[in-house]
């Protein structure tokens, strides 16, 4: 009997990391690091400490967000890029959309380098109602 490393890569289970970020990228809203828990006990992860060792890498690697103002988190909708991350979140449905927005990530950049500021990383949240929850209260 055959065996290749590519039979033996493919029966290799999924890492914390990619089982957190497909988690991620099935939802539109924020997930906070116990509703992934949650939603990966099946898989396997059951300790707190996993699933935000895994949420760590993901964002190191940018390929995901931290939302302060609602300590969850999201998929990136743009992997590695480099400039500013920008969320409209709704208050009423919890939807965040990622923004790239570069009139607005060259102005971030420019007052970091006008102040003399090493800037790391920055995150916008703007939060206020999607354009589905106003059409749905005023319908």
């Amino acid at each position: 009997m055959k065996s290749s490393k590519f039979a033996a890569a493919k029966r290799r289970p999924a890492s914390n990391r990619e089982l957190v970020f497909a988690a991620l990228r099935k939802e539109r809203k924020p997930l906070t690091a116990y509703q992934l828990l949650e939603r990966l006990r099946s898989q396997g992860i059951s300790a707190p400490p996993t699933v935000y060792r895994a949420l760590e890498q993901l964002i190191a690697d940018g390929l995901a967000h931290r939302l302060e103002s609602l300590n969850a988190f999201v998929a990136c909708a743009h992997p590695h890029h480099t400039s500013a991350a920008m969320f409209s979140i709704c208050d009423d449905c919890g939807d965040a959309d990622e923004i790239s927005d570069a009139p607005v990530n060259r102005r971030i950049s420019d007052w970091a380098l006008n102040a003399d500021f090493e800037l790391n990383h920055s995150i916008l949240e703007i939060h206020g109602r999607c354009s589905a929850c106003a059409r749905a209260e005023t319908g």
